[in-house]
This record gives structure tokens, C-alpha cells and sequence, in this order.
């Protein structure tokens, strides 16, 4: 059986999303759209999903959206949340010298990168499913196939998303479509071990 992890930029995901104004799939179930990707062969083995909590500076309503999806991936044992975190960044108008702070993202692409490589020389997967389509992860994938030639590395590009480099440096890609995206979705109510009720936000309908 052919043994298969994901391993999910949830930026990357977020934005192209947001990018087709798709907001009704933010409330995605990543693990299984990871499973409707698979052929008869394989055998879902985890999802690894890396993304930051949004900066307590934005807007609490998105924090709070967000805190509740997270909650929600929390209570399944085969998804794994790995956070980054948001870096200060002061910005400054080219016209007219204004200057701003902005927050920059921060720990994704290592994350994924490590964790890709970890899995890999522990033997935790056959197949490898990376969502996103974030150029610099092409060296990470480059790195498993030149140490690792019995794993394969497959790139699912999530929508409005590319990358001509990850296309060529791994096994093989597809894109995302709306119909894996339609159908896999978390319940609209989810209870957690302490009894708590987690419920899909009413703007992600």
C-alpha cells in the first residue's frame, strides 16, 4: 500500500480562495480533501497543516472566524497544526513618504520544508501531497527527490495558484478543483472532548 501524508501552506490555500471568492470553503475539512485526491492504491496516512494565527492588530472578527476553524481541526487526531508567526515590517509610500507597519508571515515554508524531510527520512510516507503553490518550496522538494528516490512528490495547486518551478521540480501537479473543494467540508457543528460547541461562522455560508 502506498503510504501518503499532505502537507498543507495555509496561506497560500487562504488566498487563493479568497482570490476566486470562494469564503463558503474556508471552512475546509484538509484532511479529507487530502483522502479524495488519492487513487484506489493509496492510504491516507496524516495532513500536516502550517499556517500563523492572524496578528491580535487585525480585525477581530477574522481573528475570531479563524479561531474557531482552528478549534475545529483540533479535535481531529489526523490533522497536525503547525503555527508560524507574524513579523513587524514598517512600510513606507513611494509617492508620499508615509510610513506604516504591516506584518509579514513568517515560518511556513520551513516548517513544511522540515517536516517534508523529517517524514522522509523517518519513512512516514510513500507519497507526498503538497498543497500550495509557493516557489520557495521548490528546493525542500528537490532535496527529498535527490536523497530519496523511492519517494514521490506530488505538488496540488490550490486556486489562482502556480508555480513554474514547483511544477518542474516534483513528480508531478494537478489544481485544486471546486468540486473536491465542494464536498469536503468540516461538519456545521462540531463537538470537542470537553463538550464545547464549535459551530461554522455565518459568513462562511
Amino acid at each position: 500500500m502506498n503510504r501518503v501524508i499532505s502537507y498543507i501552506d495555509g496561506f497560500n490555500l487562504y488566498f487563493g480562495l479568497r482570490a476566486k471568492g470562494w469564503r463558503k470553503y474556508y471552512w475546509l475539512d484538509p484532511a479529507a480533501v487530502t483522502k479524495a485526491f488519492l487513487k484506489p492504491y493509496q492510504q491516507f496516512r496524516h495532513c500536516h497543516y502550517f499556517t500563523a494565527r492572524i496578528h491580535t492588530n487585525a480585525n477581530g472578527q477574522n481573528l475570531k472566524r479563524q479561531t474557531l476553524w482552528l478549534d475545529a481541526l483540533a479535535t481531529r487526531a489526523d490533522i497536525t497544526s503547525h503555527f508560524g508567526y507574524y513579523l513587524p515590517k514598517q512600510r513606507q509610500c513611494k509617492g508620499c513618504g508615509t510610513t506604516w507597519i504591516s506584518y509579514e508571515e513568517k515560518m511556513t515554508d520551513v516548517n513544511i520544508a522540515a517536516q517534508l524531510l523529517v517524514d522522509a527520512y523517518e519513512d512516514r510516507y510513500d507519497t507526498a501531497i503538497i498543497v500550495s503553490g509557493d516557489s520557495d518550496l521548490t528546493t525542500p522538494v528537490k532535496k527529498v527527490r535527490e536523497h530519496f528516490e523511492d519517494k514521490r512528490l506530488i505538488v496540488a495547486f490550490p486556486p489562482a495558484r502556480r508555480s513554474s518551478d514547483l511544477t518542474k521540480a516534483a513528480h508531478g501537479h494537478f489544481v485544486i478543483g471546486v468540486d473536491k473543494l465542494r464536498k469536503n467540508l468540516l461538519p456545521d457543528e462540531i463537538t470537542t472532548s470537553s463538550g464545547y460547541m464549535i459551530k461554522r461562522p455565518s459568513e462562511w455560508y
